[in-house]
């Protein structure tokens, strides 16, 4: 009873050529050129290996439970995230991987969404009720 027309082998090829094509997008270029801007940009650089500093500063100081000491190093990090958003660098960034982000979930919903719509048609089912078969006690109540 094996109805199978594709192996798992073949589906994740086609998985790999579509992410080629998803890497070929807008979306995907604009998020290329963002990174390539905030790598060569020395502020952001400076900000982000400064915050990376301080974390790790944080760590020790919570293993050593120095709580007030680990407060005031979060508010310090906290105030260098804070500048670092405000460069209109890393918020165009920030958008970039926002587009890609939701055109990837875009592309696994409607993957999702065909499956299981493939899955109640092949069974007689229901796509509006969302049933993979035909429910008897639905006919019953409308004769």
């Amino acid at each position: 009873m094996n109805e199978a027309k594709y192996t798992k082998q073949e589906v994740l090829q086609k998985a790999k050529e579509l992410g080629k094509l998803i890497s070929g997008t807008d979306e995907v270029a604009f998020f290329k050129q963002a990174e390539l801007k905030i790598n060569k940009n020395l502020r952001v650089q400076e900000l982000i290996a400064q915050i990376k500093k301080k974390q790790k500063e944080a760590v020790n100081l919570q293993h050593y439970g120095k709580h007030e000491a680990l407060e005031q190093k979060e508010k310090e990090i906290d105030a260098l995230h804070d500048e670092l958003d405000e460069i209109p660098l890393v918020q165009e960034f920030k958008q970039s991987q926002t587009e890609v982000n939701h055109l990837l979930q875009l592309v696994s919903t409607t993957i999702s969404n065909t499956v299981t719509d493939e899955i109640i048609e092949s069974t007689g089912g229901d796509k509006l009720r969302g049933t993979t078969t035909k429910n008897p006690f639905l006919q019953l109540k409308q004769q």
